[in-house]
């Protein structure tokens, strides 16, 4: 789908040099041609010169590098010539081979001892052919002599071979006919015995009768083999295929009028020649192993056929992708796409006073579609571009109408309409010569063709069904002594030529009107004009210099222009060249998007990305392929606001794959869909999300929600969509979405795909600055509202709108209405059913419809319990008469549950169902309380049967005394011993509140009792020693004292909690102060003594453990897979993925690994067990030195040791306190010493050990792991995952040290 447009020409005629230019090539390293002149017949001499692009005088151009006289050492040859001219950049070396024999290096930059000119070596016989290999290492020569030669860039002759006649012999030949006539099916009678893989005709190699009997040679791209053509015995010419190191490897078949023009194609796949026939002449293709692989016929007439007595010449350049044929005057562009060859481009040259001779052709070794075309009087170098001549890509515009120009038929379809793959077309149009480019307007109604001689307009009707072909409206010839370069329109009727001449480097605008060319001004600003094209909205006109700026052109409609130069204004100035640019409006501004040759593509000044390869824009979107395969949108914004989406596809509208190599053709955002054309020529439509999700919300905000719902439908986009992207608006316009929706079956389908989630902030996130700008103030909006939307209601909110608005039509609607029940969270089940019993009561036809409906969309064993649970036993059995049930199961219990009286009934019903709630209502209504409470007891109704009895205070008091038994039963004594007091029974309330070891309800129960004071004191005994044993110091001192009146043994148990205040407070309120010593001063001893032990474990335990932490953690820094595998020394083979495979055989995976166990093949399978994980997890709790889960361990024991020392806070100031009291300000200044010492190591050390820095080795995520592993694994992946978050380090309590210790 791609056309070749001129980007730059530049041209140059000897007329006043006498020497004929013979021979050219380029010079990488300055982007020049080196030229070589003479010699000649009438001037044995060589001059060699460099061309200059752009500059006006030939003087100027043409800078002279050497000259000498080239006598020829053969008297066959009336002069010498040029068979090859190279020039080796890298030295500044140039290499000519003549056809007398000499090898001549011309250096420019001769060092000292060199000469600027050298014959570097001579072949006697002379030299029939000559080519340098791509890589310019390899010079292969063919000899008058019928020798091969190869010599090095030293000129070393290293391999030689001779052709003889028994070459032919070294193939064999045979051909199995693809594509041939003969191969083809024609009937079981039509030779049925005769072999398919014999030709009908067996050409014998006759030559043509213009071959000039010279020899061709052509590398392969890569160098690795030569084909060289020579006429073989003056019978057949033959094609040899030799490999680099001299060896033949095949010859061509025998092919009648095969010509000396040779191409090796540099793909590799192809070589080319040319095959003279009869009637016309082909362009036929060899492989390599010298069988036909294909042809296709050059485009001549018969008298251009006749009058073509010279050899023509191929050359392909250097990516493969055009072909160029040379004739005596003309060279024609081939390219290929779907196995169909198109003509592209076809360029003249003036003739030459210099015989009769075929122009020459060098591509450029680098630059792809740039080269240079010479004749003997005149050189033009061109450069061209691949582009897609299409129309609008603005809505309502956009058609997608694309022209394919193939010589003088110009392929014309509109993809939105006729998705034709190419080579076919929905229209071709015949034309008088070869175009050479094609516009489109805006309104995609006129084309416009240009040719080398004329314009010429068509009228295209895109919007008449069938589309017919275009007529032709009008055609202007060119203005004379102009060649025109491109065409562009400006809206739908302003055509406008941009043209140049031989003589000049300045372009020309005009305008072309019906009957006549206007002439707008030449264009001297920024140099030569490399493109002429119109904006996105084809408003504006633009052109491109070869410099990269970008100028508006100021022309305005139906003004003559008054001046010779034309008025531009400078738009941007890219950084560098950019052959394809299309430029956008946007607030008033324009943006230019260019994209060069080497794949950057800029925004103005700002350099988006460097690896597109083609890009697209709309009025809303710029749309780019990647050299990673992937189709990226951009929203149009300022340049400096535009956001580039990561290669996510997974996660990004904005973003998908595509397939390898695809390029963008049209996009047309009204059908939301983009056309790719791959590598081979087909072409593949997709929808992208971000176009089809730009639609659906075009079509919401415009309240157009029938184009909207069928968008979805047809694009598989969730309907969420609908009503998430404005839901204040969906829902003040539900009545319009079911006028407009209009089918039943659509809305249920709205319905049915409706769930709680908020898929504009999920799955379809805007993506645009302006749309999220627009969530941001509608957010803003919602949460100053007094009720704003929420999202766990959002579904039920909307069927219930949407059954007030279909109340209204209930017979139409009925459907819908069962649908929006049924469809609410959870299911309103029992609301459809009530809207089918009522259809049912009276009688309505429609009932079993509505049956038959809502069993489709729910479960009918739930529908038919649904149907009883509402008590209606007539729709129950509708409901089952829909269902696969068996009438011998369903009829007689019904007709059972329709004998019953109603209670007993509804009691039944429900007690079926399970709800033992309700029915125990109906138990209650029939006053049967015994069975009332074998019933409660039986499913533990006992909350129910209270409320029920609430006004009834015997019934309620036996079920209290049933609910308290069955708590004590359950355990749960508190609740037990809380319903004993509520029944007065304190023996039973005191046994339960003992079990709950509340001793406080329990000692209180047993007084209520009451109890004697002996079984209190005893009770009172076992009370408190069960609190002594968890540790509640003061709640059994309290008891001591309060129940047992022992005072010495609660003193001792204040001490042994730290509690010293409260034991001397005791002690001196019984005036007993010789328990001080014995008792308080003993206690204060026993805490100094532990708790000073206490403290030096903690010191020491710090002291060793996060040191070991700070040594492991720059172990795992150093070396992550050491630190992980717990091996000092591990060789790891360079040439091994370390990334986790079932198949692996180098330590398993990446976390089995550190278990240091030899691993065969999938070692996962022997770790996915119960038994391994529990192990694992056995190992992880231990942190054993070395393993992978000590730093874990080592953090988790330094924070319990942290809240350990927080909890001892207070008992260390309880103490010091205690110990100054009875004067022991020693032991007290030494306690309160050792805790500030622990407190500043633990607050010192949570810097260190609670970092919160997260490192690649320490999370899943950073090995690519998808998903939890079982086993083993799962326990190292827990392990990493935690240590991997953020931890929040726990705060160390202040010791504040006592004034008085000083």
């Amino acid at each position: 789908m791609r056309n070749l447009k001129i980007t730059g020409r530049a041209q140059l005629q000897f007329s006043d040099i006498a020497l004929p230019l013979t021979a050219s090539t380029w010079d990488v390293s300055s982007d020049s041609l080196i030229c070589a002149f003479g010699p000649s017949e009438s001037a044995a001499v060589i001059e060699l010169k460099r061309l200059r692009e752009y500059v006006e005088t030939p003087g100027e151009t043409l800078e002279i590098i050497a000259s000498w006289d080239a006598p020829c050492p053969l008297p066959a040859l009336t002069c010498d010539k040029i068979l090859n001219l190279h020039h080796f950049s890298d030295s500044s070396i140039s290499c000519l081979v003549l056809a007398g024999g000499d090898i001549v290096i011309v250096r420019e930059e001769p060092l000292p001892g060199e000469d600027l000119i050298e014959i570097v070596g001579s072949v006697d016989a002379g030299i029939s052919a000559a080519a340098w290999s791509p890589d310019e290492e390899l010079l292969a020569l063919t000899t008058h002599a019928n020798t091969l030669l190869y010599m090095t860039r030293e000129f070393e002759n290293i391999a030689s071979a001779t052709f003889t006649s028994e070459d032919v012999e070294i193939s064999s030949h045979v051909s199995v006919g693809w594509g041939k006539s003969e191969t083809q099916f024609k009937g079981k009678r039509a030779k049925a015995l005769r072999d398919p893989t014999i030709p009908e005709h067996v050409d014998e190699g006759v030559l043509s009768p213009f071959d000039n009997h010279t020899a061709s040679i052509s590398w392969r791209g890569d160098g690795a083999y030569v084909a060289i053509s020579t006429v073989e015995g003056e019978k057949r010419r033959m094609i040899r295929v030799y490999s680099r190191e001299g060896s033949l490897d095949n010859v061509s078949e025998p092919l009648d009028g095969l010509e000396g023009a040779l191409s090796w194609r540099p793909a590799g796949n192809l070589i080319s020649g040319i095959q003279r026939l009869n009637d016309r002449i082909d362009v036929v293709f060899f492989e390599r192993n010298g069988l036909r692989h294909g042809q296709f016929s050059l485009r001549i007439t018969s008298e251009e056929l006749d009058s073509l007595t010279v050899p023509l010449k191929l050359e392909w350049n250097i990516d493969s992708s055009v072909l160029a044929v040379c004739y005596p005057n003309k060279v024609q562009l081939w390219t290929m796409g779907n196995y169909h060859y198109y003509l592209k481009q076809e360029v003249g040259l003036p003739r030459t006073s210099h015989g009769n001779s075929t122009i020459n052709i060098y591509w450029h070794p680098e630059k792809p579609l740039r080269l240079a075309l010479a004749n003997p009087n005149a050189i033009q170098t061109l450069e061209y571009a691949f582009t897609v001549n299409s129309g609008s890509t603005c809505p309502p515009a956009d058609f997608g109408v694309v022209g394919v120009i193939d010589g003088t038929s110009l392929k014309l379809s509109p993809l939105r309409v006729a998705n034709i793959p190419p080579p076919m077309s929905l229209h071709e149009i015949d034309l008088a010569k070869n175009a050479i480019d094609v516009a489109i307007s805006a309104s995609n109604t006129r084309i416009a063709v240009l040719s080398n001689s004329d314009v010429s307009i068509y009228a295209f009707d895109i919007h008449k069904k069938p589309i017919p072909s275009p007529s032709i409206l009008w055609r202007n010839a060119i203005p004379p002594d102009h060649y025109p370069r491109q065409i562009s329109f400006r809206g739908d009727t302003d055509l406008f030529l941009l043209t140049e001449k031989w003589e000049t480097t300045e372009s020309a605008l005009w305008r072309c009107r019906e009957g006549n060319v206007e002439f707008q001004g030449r264009i001297t600003e920024s140099g030569r004009i490399s493109n002429l094209f119109s904006c996105v909205e084809g408003s504006r006109l633009y052109l491109q210099a070869i410099t990269g700026s970008i100028l508006e052109a100021a022309v305005e409609d139906g003004v003559p222009n008054t001046v010779e130069e034309l008025q531009c204004s400078l738009i941007v100035n890219f950084p560098s060249p950019a052959p394809w640019v299309q430029v956008a409006p946007y607030a008033n501004k324009s943006i230019c998007f260019g994209l060069t040759t080497s794949g950057i593509l800029y925004a103005n000044e700002r350099l988006l990305v460097r690896n597109c390869t083609s890009f697209l824009v709309t009025n809303t979107h710029l749309i780019f392929t990647t050299t990673q395969h992937l189709l990226k949108f951009v929203h149009l914004t300022a340049t400096e606001d535009m956001e580039i989406p990561h290669d996510e596809p997974e996660r990004d509208e904005r973003c998908r794959t595509i397939e390898r190599g695809a390029r963008l053709v049209v996009v047309m955002p009204t059908v939301y869909s983009v056309v790719l054309q791959m590598p081979r020529g087909n072409l593949e439509t997709i929808y992208p999300r971000a176009l089809v999700l730009a639609s659906i919300r075009r079509s919401i905000e415009a309240t157009d929600y029938k184009t909207a719902f069928i968008t979805c439908r047809s694009q598989r986009v969730d309907m969420n969509i609908l009503h998430d992207h404005d839901p204040e608006k969906f829902i003040e316009n539900i009545d319009t979405f079911v006028t407009q929706i209009k089918r039943i079956d659509h809305i249920d389908l709205f319905l049915s795909q409706l769930r709680n989630e908020d898929v504009s902030e999920t799955m379809y996130k805007e993506t645009s600055r302006r749309g999220r700008l627009k969530d941001a103030a509608t957010l803003t909006t919602n949460i100053n509202k007094a009720v704003p939307f929420d999202i766990a209601s959002k579904v039920n909110s909307i069927c219930n709108a949407f059954l007030g608005v279909l109340e209204a039509s209930k017979t139409a609607h009925l459907q819908n209405i069962i649908t929006a029940h049924v469809c609410k969270t959870p299911p309103d089940l029992n609301a459809g059913l009530l809207v089918i019993g009522r259809l049912q009561k009276v009688q309505d036809p429609l009932a079993e419809e509505a049956a038959e409906h809502i069993c489709f969309l729910a479960d009918v064993n739930q529908l038919y319990e649904c149907a009883l649970s509402i008590y209606n036993l007539e729709l129950a059995l509708l409901i089952a008469q829909q269902s696969q049930k068996d009438p011998r199961e369903y009829l007689p219990y019904l007709q059972s549950l329709q004998e019953l009286p109603r209670f007993r009934r509804e009691f039944e019903i429900d007690d079926k169902l399970g709800r033992y709630s309700k029915a125990l209502t109906h138990l209650y209504a029939l006053e049967t309380l015994d069975e009332l409470k074998a019933y409660v007891q039986k499913h533990a109704l006992y909350s129910d049967a209270l409320a029920l009895f609430k006004y009834q205070p015997t019934r309620l008091t036996e079920i209290m005394r049933l609910y308290a038994d069955y708590l004590s039963k359950q355990n749960r004594f508190k609740e037990a011993g809380i319903a004993y007091e509520y029944l007065d029974s304190y023996a039973e309330a005191s046994e339960a509140y003992r079990a709950a070891n509340l001793w406080q309800e329990s000692l209180s129960s047993a007084v209520l009792v009451p109890l004697p004071a002996a079984e209190i004191s005893l009770l009172a005994t076992a009370l408190a020693e069960g609190l002594v044993e968890t540790k509640d110091f003061f709640s059994a001192a309290t008891i001591y004292w309060d129940y047992i009146h022992d005072i010495r043994t609660a003193a001792r148990v204040f001490c042994k909690g730290y509690y010293f205040s409260d034991a001397i407070r005791l002690i001196s309120l019984q005036q007993q102060p010789e328990l001080l010593e014995d008792v308080v001063d003993v206690g204060l001893i026993e805490g100094l003594a532990s708790m000073t032990e206490l403290l030096a474990d903690c010191k020491g335990q710090l002291g060793a453990q996060v040191p070991r932490l700070r040594e492991l953690r720059q172990k795992k820094a150093e070396d992550p897979l050491t630190f992980f595998d717990g091996i000092d020394s591990l060789d790891i083979p360079d040439n091994v993925s370390l990334a986790p495979s079932e198949t692996s055989t180098f330590g398993g995976t990446f976390m089995t690994r550190y278990t240091n166990r030899t691993s065969t093949i999938n070692t996962t399978t022997t770790r996915k067990t119960s038994k391994n994980r529990r192990r694992e997890e056995r190992k992880r709790a231990r942190g054993k030195k070395g393993s992978v889960y000590e730093e874990e361990y080592l953090m988790n024991s330094i924070e319990r040791l942290i809240e350990r020392v927080n909890r001892v806070n207070e008992e260390v100031q309880r103490l010091v306190e205690g110990l100054m009291r009875r004067k022991m300000r020693e032991q007290a200044a030494a306690v309160a010493q050792a805790m500030r010492d622990v407190v500043v190591l633990c607050d010192g050390s949570i810097k260190e050990v609670f970092q919160t820095e997260k490192t690649a080795e320490a999370t899943p995520q950073a090995e690519g792991a998808a998903e939890r592993p079982v086993g083993a694994d799962g326990v190292l992946w827990d392990s990493l995952e935690e240590r991997g978050k953020k931890r929040e380090p726990p705060v160390v309590k202040s010791f504040e040290k006592m004034a008085l210790l000083g």
